[in-house]
């Protein structure tokens, strides 16, 4: 159990040091859209920091099959969560992101909720699930998908608006992490699939399961809609706000489709019920926009003649 723990710290440092990456090489490039996706991975393609960044989550992502072979969901997205101090670091010196003292006190509560949850752990005693019905996970990942681009194309509207205060980023990204919780859960699933016995029987079993199409869905739309996000909004907010709505998902709609069990000792299951409506608490107190900017000292305001 504690090697996929050190799995999850892994993908943690390896997700952090992509997203930072992916949006240095972002803030060089033209402004990218949505709705021109080929125009966006044109622009990406040609970048070697943005290609170094993809590589560095494309790691993360073979840690975490480590991980969900090794930890119950609940367990592994708590400890996942921790990834957001060091993003933060990371924003505030290869970025120069400066986060308000009431995020700094945001991620604090997120580095309690993920002590809950890793107190919450014990050898032996909790179960690791390796299969789901695949219309229970139908089920549960269509209409999120669908919520998740419906709420994109949203704030990409009030965005548009003359006027509006600028954005954080917290409307990104919830959308962006409904769609990675899918990816979770998919990534879930095909680690549940690897554990077949023979090559060719997991690979037929891989492919008459929903995970793979849904990891090309998420794979697809995620790339074109956290990159144009990556680009307007401060990764040191916007990554955070993915990240949790990633790991809420992940840990209460995973827990119930693969049945995996809570602890039975009442302390532990304080302990990670706690942690989970602590980092639920954390993202509805996260600020919607950012402060307009302030003029220069010294400059005059124009008035009209």
């Amino acid at each position: 159990m504690w090697w996929g723990v050190v799995a999850a710290l892994l993908a943690n440092t390896l997700y952090s040091v992509g997203f930072v990456l992916e949006k240095r090489a972002l803030t060089a490039l033209p402004e990218v859209s949505i709705r021109q996706p080929a125009r966006l991975l044109k622009l990406v393609l040609r970048s070697p920091l943005w290609i170094g960044g993809s590589l560095s989550l494309a790691a993360g992502f073979g840690a975490q099959l480590a991980v969900y072979r090794t930890l119950p969901i609940a367990a592994a997205q708590g400890i996942f969560v921790s990834g957001l101090v060091l993003l933060v670091l990371l924003s505030a010196r290869l970025l120069g992101e400066e986060t308000t003292g009431r995020e700094r006190y945001a991620l604090g509560a997120i580095l309690a909720a993920l002590l809950m949850v890793v107190l919450s752990l014990k050898e032996g005693s909790d179960r690791v699930s390796r299969d789901a019905p695949y219309q229970l996970i139908l089920l549960v990942c269509v209409p999120s998908l669908a919520a998740g681009v419906w709420l994109y194309a949203s704030a990409e509207r009030r965005t548009r608006h003359r006027h509006r205060m600028p954005t954080t980023g917290v409307e990104y990204g919830v959308a962006v992490g409904l769609l990675y919780g899918v990816s979770s859960l998919a990534i879930k699933g095909v680690s549940s699939c690897l554990t077949s016995s023979g090559l060719g029987g997991a690979v037929v079993e891989l492919l008459r399961s929903p995970y793979p199409y849904l990891l090309l869905f998420t794979g697809a739309f995620g790339l074109v809609m956290s990159q144009a996000a990556l680009q307007r909004c401060r990764a040191s907010l916007i990554v955070p706000v993915c990240t949790t709505v990633t790991c809420l998902y992940t840990a209460v709609l995973g827990t119930l489709s693969f049945g995996e069990s809570l602890p039975h000792d009442p302390l532990r299951l304080a302990l990670r019920l706690a942690g989970t409506v602590l980092a639920v608490a954390v993202l509805l107190s996260m600020p919607k926009h950012d402060p307009a900017p302030q003029p220069p000292i010294g400059a005059k305001e124009l008035t009209p003649p």
